[in-house]
């Protein structure tokens, strides 16, 4: 055996070669786990109003080909919850915090005189919370987005200030897909802004759903080759109305639902069951009281009412087109396989008439804008620029099958969706499908832990809101079936309705006629449809639950 040498010079090398390895090894640990690899880019797809059963993956005869394959790459969850309004679900996506603390404890339109002033009720994502794109940017991502913001308006409270380094938004709730054309006389013009700046004029050609798809394509290749991975929050208009889409979009359904309302809710109801997204023997909610029976009208009223079906069939098969161009650009520049896809409607269906409820009584200021400004209503101008069109609440309930209610409303055809979830790191078979109850407000943890971002205790000198949601991490990686146990709950409240779910049990308190104007019980696992108040039979059950709704009472 060689003797180690003694050789002055030569300990100093040795020295030299074990203290380079040894910082270079020290260093390595200093840097983040999450630098170390490449971290995921993360594309959150947004439906505004998409159905829970509008989507081929959840039991649609509806075409939806990119999407689908999405859910076959990936996991269907049927338990997942948002609120039961646009913005307030948005708030809980960007800020992952309680609407009674981020600002939308009411939708800024619809803020109620008491309301006005109080913390927690300012109609906009406020200051007291940071947003998942800015602790994303912070982390080292880019991040991007396109569609519909509706969280604010003024330039403090803009995408461009909120966390989002590129974007092309409507800051308004809706209205036209063609043009700037708003739904009121007190917004007679849409407001958009693209890259913080306030836009005066719309590209040209431009529509609504094709241009945000333009527009992050152009966004994500900007920034190619830098190494950085980005985040792109796609909020897309469709399928909100009103229903305007390109004539080529508009006919590919016709006589499709002429059938009726009824029908087409069994047959999605029969596909559900056959794929596993509903159990056996799951029943339909009631059709609505004040809803006909579709078998009981003319053929010529059938028509005419399936016409407004196939529109909305455009508007989602239009959605799920540019998705698929999209997946298509991340697959042609290498990004696909490192990209995770969260793909889910931000609330239910919508089932309530906006545009009566906007124009209000002949006469009045808005009534006369909406006339002038939506004057294309013959039934052959239904998509153009001018025109309006919604689908009314028989078609929503078909949108939300099986469940009951629909967008507005807490049972669960207002808050429940399909939610779908692909990409790198999901460890569950392709195309499998869970039944873990999940919410809007987990997708903050989720994707901080996805980027090794962490939620900080404090932010510029103030303490941040405690986080609502639980990570999907255990869940996505095999190793749970749901993030939440028996005892943890969810809750809402809206509008002066209110309701809990902890466990399969669900209390609910909704104003009339809609509810009952009292508390009722339904239990979820044997009756999603909430057909069969338990309030007066399980009286033991509903104090339990009810003791829930004292600590949502105390927490917010």
């Amino acid at each position: 055996m060689q003797k180690p040498s003694s050789d002055p010079v030569h300990i100093e090398k040795t020295f030299a070669i074990v203290l380079a390895s040894l910082l270079t090894a020290l260093s390595a640990l200093a840097v983040p786990a999450h630098a170390q690899a490449k971290r995921p880019n993360i594309v959150v797809i947004l439906g505004d109003d998409l159905g829970y059963a509008d989507i081929g993956a959840f039991g649609s005869e509806i075409n939806t080909p990119n999407i689908d394959a999405l859910a076959r790459d990936g996991v269907r969850f049927t338990n997942f919850y948002t609120h039961a309004s646009c913005s307030p679900t948005r708030s809980l996506l960007l800020s992952g915090v309680d609407t009674h603390r981020n600002g939308l404890g009411n939708m800024d339109e619809w803020t109620a005189p008491n309301q006005r002033g109080v913390p927690g009720y300012e109609g906009f994502l406020n200051k007291q919370v940071t947003t998942l794109p800015q602790l994303l940017k912070d982390a080292g991502y880019h991040t991007y987005m396109v569609g519909k913001w509706h969280l604010g308006k003024s330039p403090d409270l803009i995408p461009a200030a909120r966390g989002f380094e590129r974007d092309f938004t409507m800051l308004d709730g809706a209205g036209s897909y063609w043009d700037m054309t708003g739904f009121t006389a007190l917004v007679p013009n849409q407001i958009y802004t693209e890259d913080g700046r306030y836009l005066t004029k719309l590209p040209d050609n431009y529509y609504a759903t094709k241009t945000y798809t333009d527009k992050l394509i152009g966004y994500i290749d900007a920034n190619r080759g830098d190494g950085k991975p980005f985040f792109a929050y796609v909020s897309h208009q469709a399928p909100h109305d009103p229903y305007h889409l390109p004539k080529d979009w508009r006919n590919r359904h016709v006589g499709a639902y002429d059938k009726g309302w009824d029908a087409v809710r069994q047959e999605r109801l029969k596909r559900q069951v056959e794929m596993g997204i509903t159990p056996a023997g799951t029943q339909v909610s009631e059709r609505m009281w004040f809803v006909p029976d579709a078998t009981l009208l003319a053929p010529a009223s059938r028509a005419l009412l399936g016409k407004k079906m196939e529109l909305y069939a455009g508007m989602v098969e239009n959605l799920d087109h540019h998705v698929g161009r999209l997946i298509d650009h991340l697959k042609k520049i290498g990004e696909y396989e490192n990209t995770i896809f969260v793909v889910f409607g931000d609330n239910g269906a919508e089932g309530t008439d906006l545009f009566q409820m906007i124009a209000g009584t002949p006469g009045t200021r808005d009534f006369l804008w909406a006339a002038i400004n939506w004057s294309q209503t013959h039934p052959n101008a239904w998509g153009d620029p001018g025109s309006y069109v919604a689908y009314g609440p028989m078609w929503a309930q078909v949108s939300m099958t099986p469940f009951s209610q629909y967008k507005g409303w807490l049972a669960e055809g207002g808050i429940r969706n399909a939610l779908i979830v692909s990409g790198p790191g999901i460890q569950r078979a392709k195309g499998s499908i869970n039944h873990g109850v999940m919410h809007v407000a987990d997708l903050m943890p989720t994707m901080l832990e996805v980027a090794g971002a962490a939620y900080p205790k404090t932010l510029a000198g103030r303490e941040l809101p405690p986080l609502l949601g639980k990570s999907w991490g255990p869940v996505l990686a095999g190793k749970a079936e749901s993030p939440r146990t028996e005892k943890d709950y969810l809750a809402w409240q809206l509008f002066g309705n209110r309701a809990v779910r902890q466990g399969d049990w669900k209390l609910r308190w909704q104003s009339k006629p809609m509810g009952k104007g009292d508390w009722e019980l339904f239990d979820l696992a044997t009756d999603p449809a909430e057909r069969k108040d338990l309030a007066a039979q399980s009286p033991r059950q509903g104090e339990g639950t009810g003791r829930a709704v004292g600590r949502v009472r105390a927490h917010q």
